[in-house]
């Protein structure tokens, strides 16, 4: 496993734990979705667990203890993940890991612990889990992964060393899709960048399942409920099946970029720039304070998406207001 190209300032800043032998107990490597934050944690727990890292601390990849991590069958690293998709990390997995970090490791290096998505522990893990932290074992690290560090208690954040991971810029994202993906238009750059927030990983799976014209659907679908010419309840019931596609998300895009709008003539830095004259017209038929209270609903029902909420009624509720507030305005 290489180092993705824009992974070199973060992966020397945890090669300096290495080579300064103060490799924290606990560390939390947290940044934006699609930035390869898991790949830049398994090449540190590699090349920690590596009997002969090479010159750049990167792991051999021959020795035997590199042949058990890609087996996945090295005793002493422990992966942490909801057991289930969609579902929590659950206060079970916390107790069985607490139990097995009672054993000492068995080989003469560190015991390592991953957590992904740490955010994803309910609060009864989370309460466990603060008993790894206060109580470190042997030789043990911990090493959680989270796109949304804002989930996760204080607490627990309070006990970790932290890793923000960079955002890239713009060439180096644009480059790097082209090398992957030679079929994209120049004019699809640009916008996978921006809907993407510049999280490359994202960009390229936006880019490899045509979801740039399913976004596009749905934003005309959107569209046309604002001029009535769809009705809420029945959108509702098609978006709620769409699961793999982050509707909120681009719904949330749409909505901070009518405010951009709405302050500006020309306005620059967009999510959605392929959608500026739509988005424009639409933030002058609405009232300021009307946007920012449906945005503070997306906001809302983003927190709320992952839990034993009916799908289809968040959706409707979301529609409805939105129809209701375009409602007379456009047309």
């Amino acid at each position: 496993m290489n180092l993705l190209p824009w992974q070199q300032k973060d992966w020397d800043h945890l090669l300096d734990y290495i080579r300064q032998h103060r490799v924290p107990q606990a560390l939390l490597i947290y940044g934006n979705k699609g930035l390869g934050k898991q790949q830049l944690a398994t090449q540190f727990v590699f090349s920690l667990l590596c009997e002969k890292p090479d010159s750049d601390g990167l792991y051999c990849g021959q020795c035997d203890r590199c042949q058990l991590l890609k087996a996945e069958t090295h005793p002493d690293f422990i992966q942490i993940k909801p057991e289930e998709s969609g579902k929590n990390i659950t206060i079970g997995q916390i107790r069985s890991l607490i139990t097995r970090l009672t054993l000492k490791p068995q080989f003469d290096t560190y015991r390592i612990v991953t957590i992904n998505p740490a955010d994803l522990m309910n609060n009864a893990a989370s309460n466990a889990f603060l008993k790894c932290l206060e109580e470190p074992t042997e030789r043990t690290i911990l090493v959680l992964i989270t796109d949304n560090i804002t989930r996760l208690p204080a607490t627990i954040i309070s006990r970790c060393q932290k890793l923000n991971v960079s955002i890239p810029n713009k060439e180096t994202v644009i480059t790097w899709l082209k090398q992957e993906n030679s079929n994209l238009l120049s004019s699809h750059l640009e916008t996978l960048f921006n809907l993407t927030q510049g999280s490359p990983l994202q960009a390229l799976a936006y880019s490899d399942t045509k979801i740039l014209t399913l976004r596009n659907d749905c934003f005309n679908a959107w569209l046309g409920l604002a001029k009535q010419q769809q009705h809420p309840v029945v959108l509702a019931e098609n978006w709620h099946k769409l699961t793999d596609i982050p509707l909120l998300h681009w719904m949330a895009t749409w909505t901070v970029d009518m405010m951009k709008c709405y302050y500006q003539q020309s306005p620059v830095r967009l999510y959605n720039p392929d959608l500026k004259d739509q988005l424009q017209w639409l933030s002058q038929q609405l009232e300021l304070k009307v946007l920012y209270s449906f945005y503070d609903l997306i906001l809302i029902s983003q927190q709320r998406y992952n839990t034993q909420i009916n799908k289809q009624s968040l959706f409707e509720e979301i529609l409805i207001k939105w129809f209701e507030a375009n409602r007379g305005k456009t047309s």
